[in-house]
């Protein structure tokens, strides 16, 4: 590999190195996967410190689907509605109206129903398409 490589120099020092095609691919094919093993260790460092977390698919395609995110993300955190009213500051009869679409919850409610979730905003507030 290294006798295909020629290197250019100017005023005495290395400027250019001209190398194979094929030998320039395979190189830019190892530096995108060890690009890949970096995002991959930065995810997984994030997962083990409580920075990142997996979401289990069964959550997803249940938003997806259209079930309320609130009820889906409480009964995934293991709550029920009075623990997720009483961490949110509100009471249960307004959560349960906001799970069931009786009632639109303020930006300020939902807020503090995603904080008590430990979810952003945008994981709550149900999609209109």
């Amino acid at each position: 590999m290294k006798e295909d490589i020629q290197i250019i120099e100017r005023d005495g020092k290395p400027e250019w190195a001209v190398l194979p095609y094929e030998e320039y691919m395979e190189l830019i094919e190892q530096a995108e996967m060890l690009e890949d093993i970096r995002d991959f260790d930065r995810i997984s460092a994030a997962i083990d410190s409580g920075e990142e977390e997996l979401i289990p698919s069964e959550v997803v395609y249940a938003i997806l689907d259209g079930e309320n995110p609130i009820k889906v993300w409480r009964e995934y955190r293991g709550l029920t509605q009075q623990q997720l009213a009483d961490k949110a500051g509100i009471s249960k009869p307004y959560l349960s109206q906001i799970e069931t679409g009786k009632r639109k919850g303020t930006t300020d409610i939902l807020s503090a129903i995603a904080k008590a979730l430990d979810v952003s905003l945008d994981d709550v507030v149900e999609r209109t398409e």
